[in-house]
């Protein structure tokens, strides 16, 4: 992006942009998100860069008004399926923090220089300079919405030592941790809830944020009407319903819920759900975080999406009648490679029957979704898919390679072109999945698979095609 692009959408405060790229002040020391609310700095004393971790790594701190490490993530790395795009997903997954650089090379099949020099070079920052201001944002929202000691924050965050996680949050934040704990600001742009609101045994309160209208509707009628007894639920009427779930996380399991909030036509800046999340262990918050997003796609760039859909005559009504309509992915990508073959009838049976049940249950919320190592044995299609998936000969991950994943996929014996689209655009989070053996206008690309969304929720049959 060119720096009179970037200079027009900080001096209009664009939220569009917010998380596509950020912005300094040479002057100040300070790096913000483009709709910052501050007075507009001179043309001459701004900085622009890709990532946060780029504006931290050049001596900049984080801006304590618009929060800028809580900026919804850039929609590039989503859909881009390049390695550097399936670094940035892995990463946000915290493959980094649980295997080091090292182990990020590997699943992406380059050397551990080739993948620094790619992400420096493109983004400013190394993977271990990424990790770390993600780091330095989990560590913020523990320290404004748990009572937790601060030593186990820094440990929970992903950090290798104190000394570690002391000197990250006074260069990221100027602050430090008990100050930036008793600082916690009490204004809209924050991404969490007053530290008075929650204890540990009540959950972790977060903001997801995401950038321009949010059709919460549509997603919250299709996870409710594929929803797996034990697993999921939604309960509430309409506009304030309430979504939840169990997660199969590396280090343990968890609890999310999530709150349905009604459209507004007017908040074309971008707006957040609710959630809380409640953790058998604290390591695994960025990674669930991570995924609730992919699930909700909260990092989605509604504005591309319709101002390409809105080309097509067909499409034009529909996306004019629900802006920022989203294409849902999946928090367990494997569990719905599973249940976009088995249907949801078999999928509660094998959750009976396979599940791994909760230490505690919450509510009717009772097992988690069984992995795939436990269905090798069912045989047929099943337990070829679910050898797959155990032995990495398919892989579904944040990182995969989309490409390999697709005709990993079209091998597997009885697996039909229907099953497979489900994946492609669920589990692997693909935009521009079509209809199999249906032509589709050049105008709906590359978001044919929100062209669909379109499609399916004015005929009010949303989630039709994963039954």
């Amino acid at each position: 992006m060119d720096e009179e692009t970037g200079y027009g959408a900080v001096r209009s405060r664009d939220a569009r942009f917010d998380g596509a790229f950020f912005f300094a002040v040479r002057t100040t020391g300070i790096y913000c998100r483009p709709s910052c609310p501050a007075v507009t700095p001179k043309r001459q004393n701004v900085r622009y860069y890709a990532t946060a971790a780029a504006a931290q790594g050049s001596g900049f701190r984080a801006c304590r008004r618009c929060r800028p490490d809580a900026a919804p993530g850039s929609a590039e790395w989503n859909v881009r399926a390049d390695v550097v795009g399936r670094a940035m997903r892995m990463i946000g997954d915290g493959v980094v923090d649980r295997e080091g650089v090292a182990g990020l090379a590997v699943r992406l099949g380059y050397s551990a220089r080739q993948v620094q020099r790619q992400l420096t070079a493109e983004l400013g920052a190394g993977p271990v300079a990424l990790a770390r201001a993600q780091r330095a944002h989990t560590a913020r929202v523990l320290l404004q919405t748990t009572e937790l000691p601060v030593t186990e924050i820094a440990f929970a965050a992903g950090f290798a030592s104190v000394r570690q996680f002391n000197d990250t949050i006074r260069t990221v934040y100027a602050a430090t941790p008990t100050g930036l704990r008793t600082t916690a600001p009490r204004d809209g742009t924050r991404p969490v809830s007053a530290p008075s609101a929650s204890t540990p045994s009540a959950g972790i309160p977060l903001r997801l944020a995401h950038r321009g209208p949010y059709q919460a509707a549509a997603v919250f009628d299709l996870l409710g009407a594929e929803a797996v007894p034990g697993v999921e639920e939604v309960t509430g009427v309409p506009g304030s319903r309430t979504y939840r779930r169990t997660l199969r996380l590396p280090y343990g399991t968890g609890v999310a819920a999530v709150g349905e909030r009604p459209a507004d036509a007017s908040a074309h800046s971008g707006g957040w759900l609710d959630a809380r999340l409640h953790l058998t262990d604290l390591r695994d918050l960025t990674t669930a975080v991570q995924r609730l997003r992919r699930l909700f796609d909260l990092d989605a760039d509604p504005y591309a999406v319709d101002e390409r859909l809105g080309t097509d005559p067909r499409l034009a009504p529909l996306v004019a009648a629900r802006p920022g309509l989203r294409s849902p992915g999946a928090a367990d990508p494997e569990e719905l490679a599973v249940r976009a073959l088995v249907g949801p009838r078999e999928a509660e049976r094998l959750v009976r029957a396979y599940g791994k049940a909760l230490d505690v249950p919450c509510g009717t919320l009772t097992h988690v979704f069984p992995e795939p190592a436990s269905l090798v044995g069912a045989g047929g299609t099943l337990g070829a898919l679910a050898a797959a998936l155990a032995d990495g000969g398919l892989r579904l991950d944040a990182g995969a390679d989309r490409q390999a994943a697709r005709t990993a996929l079209n091998a597997l014996p009885g697996l039909d072109a229907h099953a497979v689209a489900v994946i492609r655009t669920r589990a692997l989070g693909d935009p521009d999945v079509g209809p199999p053996g249906a032509p589709v206008p050049d105008t709906w690309r590359p978001w044919r698979s929100y062209a669909l969304r379109h499609l399916r929720a004015a005929a009010r049959q949303p989630g039709s095609e994963d039954k």
